[in-house]
């Protein structure tokens, strides 16, 4: 297990440090600022808000993209590749 190393990020002008993997770090880095580029389209369109709202609205936003992401199917090459794989450890764990 490796050691989590301390990072500093900003979501919508606040800075919250947070402690992660260092192989997350790009990951998270990534997903941040897609937040924030959310956050910043929330508060071009729909100006007046509280910050909390367009917070709100960033959440619901990635939210409902992760349950439509997973409604989308595997692709077909992508799991016959999966089966071959499958199929292979049961072969290795059977002998």
């Amino acid at each position: 297990m490796s050691e989590l190393i301390a990072i500093n990020v900003v979501i919508a002008d606040r800075t919250y440090r947070i402690k992660i993997a260092p192989e997350d770090e790009e990951t998270v880095r990534g997903i941040v600022r897609l937040i924030n580029e959310k956050f910043m389209e929330f508060k071009t369109e729909f100006a007046g808000k509280d910050i909390q709202d367009y917070i709100s609205m960033v959440i619901l936003w990635y939210a409902t993209r992760q349950k439509e992401m997973e409604k989308q199917p595997i692709p077909e090459d992508l799991s016959k590749r999966l089966n071959e794989i499958e199929f292979l450890l049961d072969e290795k764990i059977g002998q």
